[in-house]
């Protein structure tokens, strides 16, 4: 039992781990597209769908990146841990 709490503990750290570099990656990509482009003159600017292209980029486009990214993070590398075990053990 101890064995598979301690295996259980190291997919949750491999896990969490995973999930803040999923968090830098969202903040870069955001922080790129909003100060990238969006630190020209505001006459300057090109619109996608009505807003500035910064702001489609930073905010629509990342989110639809950002949601594919954890689907495919979670069915790839996210273990399904059986909790009913513990509890039926204790």
């Amino acid at each position: 039992m101890q064995d598979k709490k301690h295996n259980w503990i190291k997919i949750a750290n491999r896990e969490a781990l995973i999930g803040v570099g999923l968090v830098i990656i969202n903040f870069i990509w955001w922080y790129a597209f909003a100060y990238g482009l969006g630190s020209k003159d505001p006459d300057e600017y090109r619109y996608i769908f009505g807003l500035p292209d910064w702001f489609f980029y930073s905010c629509v486009v990342g989110f639809i990146v950002m949601v594919v990214l954890v689907i495919l993070v979670i069915k790839m590398f996210f273990v399904e841990i059986p909790f009913d075990e513990e509890e039926e053990n204790e």
